[in-house]
C-alpha cells in the first residue's frame, strides 16, 4: 500500500459505532472533563491537528499536547454536545458537527457552532481539521 492520506482509498473499514464513539465518548468528553491523557490516547503519535479558520498546525502529539494543556489552563468550564456525526468508514473519516459552550478563566461564556474532520488510521486519530465559527481557541501551547 502507498504512504497514508487522509480519506485514501483501500483502508478496512471499521463498524459506524466505533467512528462515534471514539468523538464522542474518548475524545470530547476526555476534552470536556479536562482529561489529558484520555484526549492524547485517540491520537497517533505523529497525529496532525490542523485548524483551518486561522490556518494554524499542532504537529504530532507533543504539539496537540500543549495546545490542550494551554486550553485547559486558560478555560475554567468546556462543553461539547448536540453532534450531528457523518460518518465513511470506507476512508476512516467521521464528520462531526457541534455546539462548543466554553468559558474563559473569569469570562462570559461563548458559544461556537464548529465542524471538525477527523480521519483515522490504525484506530487513532492520525489527521484532524477543525472549524471554528469564531476566533481560534487551539492556541500553540508553551512546550
Amino acid at each position: 500500500m502507498s504512504e497514508w492520506t487522509p480519506g485514501m482509498a483501500g483502508q478496512t473499514p471499521l463498524p459506524y459505532p466505533f467512528y462515534v464513539d471514539i468523538v464522542t465518548k474518548r475524545y470530547f468528553d476526555g476534552v470536556d472533563n479536562k482529561n489529558l491523557t484520555q484526549v492524547l490516547n485517540c491520537f497517533a503519535p505523529d497525529a496532525v491537528l490542523y485548524e483551518a479558520t486561522s490556518d494554524t498546525t499542532h504537529d504530532g502529539r507533543d504539539a496537540i499536547r500543549s495546545m490542550f494543556e494551554k486550553l485547559f489552563a486558560d478555560f475554567e468550564d468546556i462543553w461539547h454536545g448536540n453532534f450531528v456525526h457523518t460518518a465513511d468508514p470506507e476512508t476512516n473519516a467521521i464528520c462531526s458537527q457541534f455546539t462548543v459552550l466554553i468559558t474563559p478563566n473569569g469570562g462570559e461564556q461563548l458559544r461556537y457552532e464548529n465542524c471538525n474532520r477527523f480521519y483515522c488510521k490504525d484506530r487513532l486519530f492520525q489527521h484532524v481539521t477543525v472549524y471554528m465559527s469564531g476566533d481560534n481557541l487551539l492556541k500553540e501551547g508553551d512546550s
